[in-house]
């Protein structure tokens, strides 16, 4: 006991000092972002705002992107298309930058990420009022889609990102036990990323802050759809820049359609793209050319799979909030819903219900459950998706009902609804929607779920719920997609220790998780000796050149030495080795030494 209690007051000792320390709040500098200019004339009742109308059609590429909030088409301004040129001098400028940051300490990086912390904390208002007018999104969803994910992948990084970046040690095998071997990652230089409109905020940052993290820079091409909350947000992260004397241009953001993103392609030293299948074959193809690596996430279309011993009404509320959440517009939307037959009734029912209560409308102009719906005449594709499974047997079991619009912006909003009696002969049930649509189909077996799941050219997420926590996970194991959630929706994305990505034409490569972050790397295996400079290498000497007659008969033992499975077997090639080696150890008889 003498011995132990010292041992115990220095034990109590150290971990009070410790959570002493913790209440010590962190010196971070407070940065000041001018958003004067963004928040003029935000009313979104004003009735004199000047209203933009869109060219119905496909998108002609000028050399402006005109930006417009597409829940009341009040017209926010334009900004610059990058030229190619423009877009490889911009890059240059990172790429400078990054070697100065790339020798940058993980102290000043972790200060860097603690600045934009603060700020998105003590600013969430509005930040997710930016979001909000530029994707029509409503505060709520904002806040869970944009300033959650964003705080989560932040501390994420500040607890756990040295780790996975410093040297990581490896076994050396049987016939290296005197060397050391690791594998170091180092900043592959410039990032670029070419991110969709739906998370504005966080679509900007996720990759921007794997990127600076592992010391790399970063150039981001935001969506043609919300290119005026993305420049607005690009401000933070330059002040925050500059508050820890990072490298001028060590990031930046560029505006432009598609010239603007293959020029992006072309210049950097990886690319991340948040896109649909079709531009992402695009992106490899262009990618081919300088051979740089690619990360794709293709958009998704979730199974939402229910069995029959569930509380009925809870997952009802889930899987309303996993359809609804920013009008249909999130990243890994479960859109498919498959419900056994034994609460098939109760729970369309309880979603109907649910679903009659949700109102839409501009989402700063009053207290609606769902705003608007971001990209043009997406309300229309929306309509004739359900006039296709209206046409081939479905029917609509319930719709949620409007707020008060404004007539030049009525396209832009469509209406929750529920649709029942669907099958995958319905392209609802095979296209993405991306749109408050939720078809639920009966299924007999949790076997015939399964099936129908994976019966998609999608494979990104899946979210199944079961009373029986090893009946959902049973489930979950068999379905084709990279990400799964058992009895929840999403969780797995707001767990920013976990790699998100899918399979099939959901794209490939993972972002977030150590996987994520070490992506950003140049990956490289390191040996050295390990008790230099006491112990070298040496070759043997029946293979030194020239080779011996038994050099062969030497390789053979040694391997069975090394290698064998049998002890026995392999202490007797020991002995040959022993034997081999000896005989060029010992001096021949008359004087010389023996080949």
């Amino acid at each position: 006991m003498a011995i132990w209690w010292p041992l115990l007051v220095l034990g109590f000792a150290f971990a009070l000092c410790k959570f002493l320390l913790m209440l010590i709040p962190p010196n971070v500098p407070s940065i000041d972002v001018d958003a004067s200019d963004v928040m003029d004339d935000r009313n979104q009742t004003k009735k004199d705002s000047y209203i933009y109308i869109p060219p119905r059609g496909r998108t002609v590429q000028s050399d402006k992107v005109q930006c417009y909030e597409p829940a009341t088409m009040k017209y926010l301004g334009f900004f610059s298309a990058l030229t190619p040129i423009e877009v490889k001098d911009r890059v240059a400028h990172v790429r400078k930058a990054q070697k100065v940051w790339a020798k940058s300490s993980f102290k000043q990086r972790r200060q860097f990420l603690r600045v934009l912390l603060k700020y998105i904390i003590e600013h969430q208002e509005l930040i997710c009022e930016i979001s909000s007018r530029d994707t029509g999104k409503t505060m709520v969803d904002a806040s869970l889609g944009e300033i959650m994910t964003t705080c989560e992948k932040i501390t994420w990084l500040l607890a756990e990102g040295e780790r996975w970046l410093k040297p990581e040690y490896r076994c050396s095998g049987r016939s290296m036990l005197h060397k050391k071997s690791k594998v170091e990652f180092h900043p592959l230089g410039v990032i670029g990323a070419i991110v969709s409109w739906n998370y504005p905020f966080h679509n900007l940052f996720n990759p921007m802050l794997a990127a600076v993290f592992s010391g790399n820079g970063a150039v981001i091409k935001v969506s043609e759809h919300a290119s005026w909350s993305g420049l607005f947000y690009f401000r933070i992260i330059q002040a925050a820049l500059a508050a820890v004397e990072a490298p001028e241009n060590l990031v930046d953001v560029i505006t432009g359609f598609a010239e603007t993103g293959e020029a992006l392609v072309s210049s950097v030293d990886k690319i991340i793209f948040v896109g649909s299948p079709g531009v992402g074959k695009m992106i490899m193809r262009n990618a081919a050319d300088t051979l740089i690596p690619v990360t794709l996430e293709l958009g998704g279309k979730d199974a939402f799979i229910v069995c029959d011993d569930v509380d009925v009404s809870h997952v009802a509320q889930v899987a309303v909030r996993a359809v609804l959440q920013s009008s249909g517009q999130n990243c890994a939307g479960a859109e498919r819903f498959y419900v056994h037959r034994g609460i098939y009734s109760s729970f369309v029912a309880e979603v109907v219900k649910i679903v009659k209560s949700v109102s839409a409308g501009p989402p700063l102009a009053g207290k609606y459950d769902m705003g608007a719906i971001c990209l043009l005449e997406h309300a229309e594709k929306l309509q004739n998706l359900v006039d296709d499974a209206v046409d081939k047997g479905a029917e609509i079991a319930g719709r949620g009902s409007f707020g008060n619009l404004r007539g030049d912006a009525v396209d832009q909003f469509f209406p929750p609804t529920v649709i029942v009696n669907v099958n995958h002969s319905m392209r609802l049930m095979q296209e993405e929607t991306f749109g408050p649509i939720m078809p639920i189909m009966k299924v007999e077996s949790d076997g015939e779920a399964i099936k129908l799941a994976n019966d998609c050219r999608y494979g990104l997420g899946c979210a199944v719920f079961s009373g029986s926590q090893r009946r959902a996970k049973e489930i979950a194991s068999q379905l084709h997609c990279g990400i799964a959630a058992i009895n929840d929706f999403a969780a797995t994305y707001m767990c920013q220790s976990l790699p998100f990505g899918g399979v099939k034409d959901s794209g490939f490569g993972r972002f977030a998780g150590m996987e994520g972050l070490r992506a950003c790397c140049l990956v490289k295996a390191v040996v050295e000796d390990r008790w230099w400079p006491y112990i070298k290498t040496m070759i043997p000497k029946p293979i030194q050149y020239p080779v011996a007659e038994n050099g062969f008969d030497f390789q053979q033992s040694l391997v069975e030495a090394l290698y064998g499975l049998n002890v026995w077997d392999r202490l007797r090639a020991l002995v040959d080795v022993l034997k081999i080696l000896s005989e060029y150890n010992t001096p021949p008889s008359n004087g010389r030494r023996s080949d």
